[in-house]
């Protein structure tokens, strides 16, 4: 969600002797492992952002600080969570995501405290019960929920949840998800933009709160009309990727519906198969089959 023009931030949330305790339980629930979400009956569920920072030390620490678990996938060091791995390149990079199509991504916990005594700094929004932004070392915005927030839920255009679509609408039940990414599009191209993903990915499409959407299992893509932006490439957040079941028949399928690869299907090492596409606003979009068992 876009902070509002005008928005005041207030306070950041002090440590408190009872975040401290519930985060001391929470991170004794956290799983070891990523979770990625069941795919929906296209074989599509969220799999991973990608980001490439100039220190990775600082940002391991960040995204361990959040809720995530170090861990190595080849070569390439990356972070678990519940329906989403992020991985982290070093690199340099042109900017932030601010200006560009995917202008931020969201993550839900139940309650901010519980970051809070982490170490994670978060700054809420003011008029916006339970939502609030933190930065990684690079500067970069993520978007946080707690479950008071009012504008989490999720209402399918048709009335008709499938995939686990109605899980926004429930305490998130875990110590921290994954729960969006938002694309700022020109003009009404955000219509477009969420018929393309229901087509393309067979998401389920509705509102999250004012904003139209699609919902995918393990994360809802929202989209906001009127806005200027670039495309992603050669921002910080260089992709978001897909987990896909079949990846070459999907690739196929993609293909045929007029998608054009930069990258066609092929595997790559520890038995991972990934292919790369962008949509047509500018969106890097990774497709791979294999980083469910990591």
């Amino acid at each position: 969600m876009p902070t509002p023009n005008g928005a005041r931030v207030r306070h950041v949330l002090p440590l408190t002797r009872v975040g401290l305790a519930v985060a001391v339980v929470f991170a004794a629930a956290m799983p070891a492992f990523a979770q990625l979400a069941p795919a929906n009956a296209a074989g599509v569920a969220m799999g991973h952002l990608h980001y490439r920072v100039r220190d990775v030390t600082a940002n391991v620490k960040f995204w361990s600080m959040l809720g995530g678990t170090p861990t190595r996938i080849g070569s390439e060091q990356a972070m678990k969570f519940p329906h989403v791995f992020v991985f982290l390149s070093p690199g340099e990079y042109t900017g932030l995501s601010e200006g560009a199509v995917v202008n931020h991504v969201a993550f839900r916990v139940p309650a901010f405290e519980v970051l809070a005594a982490a170490g994670i700094k978060v700054t809420r929004l003011d008029g916006f019960p339970g939502v609030g932004n933190t930065t990684t070392p690079e500067g970069e915005r993520v978007e946080l929920f707690e479950d008071a927030a009012l504008n989490l839920t999720f209402t399918p255009d048709d009335g008709k949840h499938s995939a686990g679509s109605d899980r926004h609408n429930k305490p998130v039940g875990v110590p921290i998800a994954f729960h969006h990414i938002h694309l700022y599009l020109p003009g009404e191209e955000h219509l477009a933009a969420k018929a393309w993903y229901v087509r393309m990915f067979g998401g389920v499409g509705g509102k999250r709160s004012n904003y139209d959407a699609v919902d995918l299992p393990g994360i809802n893509l929202n989209f906001s009309g009127g806005r200027d932006s670039a495309p992603m490439s050669g921002r910080t957040l260089e992709h978001i990727g897909f987990e896909i079941t079949g990846l070459e028949s999907f690739c196929k399928r993609l293909a045929s519906m007029g998608a054009t690869f930069e990258t066609p299907y092929r595997q790559i090492e520890g038995g991972i198969a990934m292919a790369t596409l962008k949509d047509p606003w500018g969106t890097v979009i990774e497709l791979t089959e294999g980083l469910r068992t990591r």
